[in-house]
C-alpha cells in the first residue's frame, strides 16, 4: 500500500456517471497516476490517497486508490497553484499570484470568513470577491452533497442536479421524503426514489411512499398510451409495486383529489383515475375542437360548380365520396377525412388546395413526422412541414408541461392561416393535438386527414379515433379503392387485411411476395439477400432506404438479435470506420440509426458543402432515422445525419438516445414510407401478432412488401383482430360538451318562447 500527497495536476480520464477517474497527481516532486472512484474533485485540488501500486502492461506505474481525502492546500505554493488552475471560476494565474503576494497563508481563510476583503487585492472588485466566496462555500458545500449522495448509489451526474434543485435543503429531503426527487428531478423515478427511502429506513406503508407509488403507476400507462386508469386496474398496479394492500390506498387517493395532482370521473359506474395533467389536456382540447367546429354556409351548388372547373383544368376525376369530403371542408370548420391506402386522400388533398387558394385564403400543411412531411410535399407541391416545426419549437419546457417542449405558436401568439390539413393523424397524441389547438383561432378551417385503422400514437390518447367516434364532427369515410391503385397488390392486401379476408400468399405478384422459410436463421439469411442484392435494384434505392420491419423488440427475430447480425453484414467493421461501444451497441460510421425518445432540447442545422451552417433548428423525435456520418473519439461525439440534411451532434453520454435500426419494430414505422419494407413472419406474442399491426406494416411501403417465413404466422395475424384496449377519454369528453351545449341551446329557446 501506498499514500501520496499533492495536488491534481490533470484529470486524464472521468466516467461523470460513476466517478471512475484517472489522474495525474503531483507530489514531492513526482508524478502519480492515481486510478479510482473520485466523488467529486477538479484539477488543482490537494489530495491525500492510499492505494496499491500496480503496473499497468500499456500505461506502466499506477496507484488504485481505495480511500482518500480532498484536503485544503497546505502552503503558499499549493496554494496558488489550486488557485490558478481554474477551479475557481474568474482566477487565473495572475490573478491567483497577486491573490496569494497579498494574504500569504491567510488566504483560505479570508476567502471562507473574510471575503470582502478580496476587494484589496488589484483587480478583484467587491462585487466579483463576494462571487468567489460563493463559489468556494459552494464547491465546499457540493462536495460535501456528492459523498452524502453517493452513500444512496446516485450518479455524478443526478446529484449533480439535486444539488442545484435543492441545495443544503437536500439533506431534509432525502431524510424526510426522497420521493419528492421523482416530482422534482427528471431521470429520478419512483423506483430510484424508493430505494433511496429504503436506506433512509422509511416505512413501507408512509403516505409519501403510497402517493408517489401511485403517480408512478398511473405515469407508466401513459407511458403505454393510456391517459387514465379505472380505479381498480391503478389500484392493482399500485399494490404491486409497493406490496400493500389496495383498500390501504383509499385515502391516499382522496388526499391526492384534494392536492389537485389526480381528478377522478365517474362514468358507467366505474371510477377513473387520472393525472391531472391528463385529464385537463384532454377537456381543453375537447373545448378548442368544439370551439372550432363552425357551420359554413356556401351553397352546395356553388361549390360544387366550381369543382367541376376545377376537374377539368386540372384533369383529375373525383367521385362522389371525394366531391363531399371537399364540399364538408368549404362548409366545416373542423372535418375528418379518413380512409385506408389508395383511396384517394391524397387527390382531396390537392383539390381542397386548389379551391382555397382561389380564394385567396393562407394555406399551412403538416404532419406529425418529419418522412410524413416530405412525402405530403412530394404530393401536394406545397411546402409541408413537422407539426413540430409549424408550431416553431423552441426546446424549452412549457410550464406545466411534462413533455419538455415550448412553442412559440400558442394562444399568444396563434398561427397565421385561414385553412390548416393536418396528415397522418393517427400518429398524434393528446400533447401534440393540444398544442397544435392552442395555435389554431376561432375561424381557421381545420382539416384533419389519416388512416383510423393504423396502429394508435406512440404517446398517450387515441385521438383520431376518439374524434371520429364522438360523432360531433362531420366525418368523411372514404372506402372505394381507385381504380389505378386496384392494380397495386399492396393496396388491394392491405384492405383484404383490414377486412380480414383470405389472401392467396402463391399468386406471383409484382409488389407482394412471400417466401417461405422455416427457421429464424434461414429467414434472417434470406432478408439479407433481399436487402443487400434484391431489392435495391428492383425498387431503384439504396439498401439504407429498405426497411427491415418485426413485431418485436426481443427473440430470434426481434429488434435488438436482427440489428446485431444486420450491421455485420450491411455495415461491418474496416479500419477506415471510426466506431464507438456504449450501453452493449458498437456505433459505427454508416450504421443507420434511430432516434427513441423526444429531444426537444437537442440542436440540429443544415450544412452547404463546405461545412458551413445554411439552417438551424431544435428537436429531434422519436422515430427519426439517420445515418452515423462521423464519429470523433477526441471531442467525444458522434455525428448523425437525419432527413433534409439535418446533422445532429451527439455527445457520448447521449447516446442512449440512439438505436441501430437496420430492423426496427412496426410501432416505429407509423408515418413513414419505404421505396420496399421486409417483414419476418414467424411465432410470436398473440397480444403483438394482431391485424392492425401487419396492416400498418403493409401500408408502409411503396413499390414492394417482401413478407419472409410461415405463411400460418401471417394468416394468423390476419385473424387476430385483438387490439390493446387504450384508456383515453377525449371522446367523452367532446360528448359531454355537445350534450352541455344542446342543454343551453334548448334553455335558450324555452325563455325566447317565454318572452314572447
Amino acid at each position: 500500500m501506498a499514500t501520496v500527497c499533492g495536488f491534481v495536476e490533470k484529470i486524464k480520464y472521468r466516467n461523470e456517471d460513476n466517478g471512475y477517474t484517472v489522474l495525474s497527481l503531483a507530489a514531492q516532486g513526482e508524478e502519480y497516476i492515481l486510478v479510482g472512484t473520485f466523488h467529486f474533485i477538479a484539477e488543482g485540488e490537494m489530495v491525500e490517497a492510499t492505494g496499491a501500486l500496480t503496473e499497468h502492461p500499456i500505461y506502466g506505474e499506477q496507484i488504485q486508490v481505495e480511500s482518500y481525502e480532498i484536503k485544503a492546500p497546505e502552503d503558499i505554493y499549493a496554494m496558488e497553484r489550486y488557485l490558478a488552475s481554474g477551479a475557481v471560476k474568474g482566477i487565473g494565474p495572475a490573478l491567483a499570484a497577486r491573490i496569494i503576494r497579498h494574504f500569504k497563508a491567510d488566504t483560505f481563510r479570508i476567502m471562507e470568513e473574510e471575503p470582502e476583503r478580496l476587494s484589496e487585492v488589484k483587480g478583484i472588485s467587491e462585487k466579483m470577491a463576494m462571487a468567489i466566496s460563493e463559489q468556494v462555500e459552494e464547491k465546499r458545500e457540493m462536495r460535501q452533497a456528492m459523498i452524502y449522495l453517493q452513500k444512496y448509489g446516485i450518479s455524478m451526474n443526478l446529484a449533480a442536479k439535486i444539488f442545484q434543485q435543492y441545495g443544503p435543503r437536500l439533506y431534509g429531503i432525502i431524510e424526510e421524503n426522497p420521493y419528492q426527487l421523482a416530482d422534482d428531478i427528471a431521470g429520478v423515478g419512483f423506483k430510484m426514489a424508493d430505494e433511496i427511502a429504503r436506506h433512509v429506513g422509511i416505512f413501507t406503508d408512509s403516505d409519501y411512499r403510497i402517493k408517489c407509488g401511485l403517480l408512478y403507476t398511473l405515469l407508466q400507462a401513459v407511458n403505454n398510451g393510456h391517459t387514465y386508469l379505472p380505479e381498480e386496474e391503478l389500484l392493482a398496479g399500485a399494490a404491486e409495486l409497493l406490496g400493500v394492500e389496495p383498500q390501504a390506498m383509499d385515502k391516499h387517493l382522496m388526499d391526492m383529489q384534494i392536492e389537485k395532482k389526480i381528478v377522478v370521473k365517474a362514468e358507467e359506474e366505474k371510477r377513473l383515475v387520472y393525472g391531472a395533467q391528463y385529464y385537463y389536456m384532454e377537456l381543453n382540447s375537447a373545448k378548442m375542437l368544439m370551439d372550432l367546429n363552425i357551420k359554413g354556409s356556401q351553397p352546395e351548388q356553388e361549390i360544387r360548380k366550381r369543382l367541376k372547373r376545377i376537374q377539368k383544368e386540372e384533369q383529375i376525376s373525383l367521385d362522389e365520396q371525394q366531391i363531399q369530403a371537399v364540399i364538408e371542408a368549404v362548409n366545416s370548420g373542423l372535418v375528418v377525412i379518413t380512409g385506408g391506402p389508395g383511396t384517394g386522400k391524397t387527390t382531396i388533398i390537392n383539390t381542397m388546395i386548389q379551391y382555397f387558394e382561389e380564394e385567396g385564403m393562407e394555406i399551412l400543411l403538416a404532419a406529425p413526422t418529419g418522412r410524413a412531411a416530405k412525402r405530403m410535399t412530394e404530393a401536394t407541391g406545397w411546402e409541408a412541414k413537422t407539426v413540430h416545426r409549424l408550431l416553431e419549437l423552441t426546446g424549452g419546457p412549457e410550464e406545466n408541461h411534462s413533455a419538455g417542449m415550448r412553442f412559440e405558436r400558442n394562444e399568444e401568439n396563434p398561427l397565421d392561416a385561414d385553412v390548416i390539413i393536418i396528415d397522418e393523424m393517427s400518429m398524434v397524441d393528446i400533447f401534440l393535438i393540444h398544442s397544435l389547438l392552442k395555435a389554431v383561432n376561432v375561424g381557421t378551417r381545420l382539416i384533419l386527414v389519416g388512416d383510423v385503422n393504423q396502429l394508435p400514437s406512440v404517446g398517450p390518447g387515441n385521438v383520431l379515433k376518439d374524434i371520429i367516434d364522438s360523432g360531433c364532427f362531420n366525418v368523411v369515410k372514404l372506402t372505394r379503392i381507385f381504380r389505378q391503385a386496384s392494380q397495386s397488390d399492396i393496396i388491394v392486401n392491405a384492405h383484404k387485411i383490414h377486412g380480414g379476408e383470405q389472401i392467396p400468399l402463391g399468386k406471383r405478384s409484382n409488389d407482394f411476395l412471400f417466401i417461405k422459410r422455416d427457421h429464424p436463421d434461414a429467414i434472417i439469411t434470406a432478408m439479407i439477400t433481399l436487402v443487400k442484392e434484391k431489392l435495391p435494384g428492383y425498387v431503384n434505392a439504396q439498401p439504407y432506404d429498405i426497411q427491415i420491419m418485426t413485431p418485436m423488440r426481443k427473440g430470434a427475430l426481434g429488434v435488438e438479435r436482427l440489428n446485431e447480425i444486420l450491421q455485420q453484414y450491411l455495415n461491418p467493421p474496416s479500419p477506415e470506420k471510426a466506431e464507438h461501444e456504449a450501453g452493449g451497441c458498437v456505433f459505427r460510421v454508416g450504421d443507420k440509426v434511430m432516434q427513441i425518445k423526444n429531444n426537444y432540447q437537442i440542436e440540429w442545422e443544415v450544412r452547404s458543402r463546405y461545412g458551413i451552417p445554411t439552417e438551424a433548428g431544435m428537436g429531434v423525435f422519436n422515430g427519426d432515422v439517420g445515418l452515423i456520418r462521423e464519429i470523433n473519439k477526441f471531442a467525444e461525439q458522434l455525428t448523425v445525419e437525419f432527413d433534409e440534411g439535418k446533422m445532429v451532434d451527439y455527445s457520448f453520454k447521449q447516446l442512449e438516445e440512439l438505436e441501430l435500426a437496420y430492423a426496427i419494430t412496426i410501432h416505429k414505422s407509423q408515418g413513414s414510407e419505404y421505396p420496399a419494407v421486409v417483414i419476418p413472419m414467424y411465432s410470436g406474442p398473440r397480444m403483438l401478432m394482431t391485424r392492425n399491426l401487419i396492416y400498418t406494416a403493409v401500408t408502409r411501403a411503396r413499390a414492394c412488401v417482401c413478407l419472409v417465413g410461415l405463411p400460418d404466422t401471417f394468416q394468423s395475424m390476419v385473424n387476430n383482430e385483438t387490439e390493446q384496449r387504450r384508456y383515453s377519454g377525449l371522446k367523452n369528453r367532446l360528448r359531454e360538451l355537445k350534450q352541455y351545449q344542446e342543454e343551453q341551446e334548448d334553455n335558450s329557446d324555452f325563455y325566447e318562447k317565454a318572452i314572447l
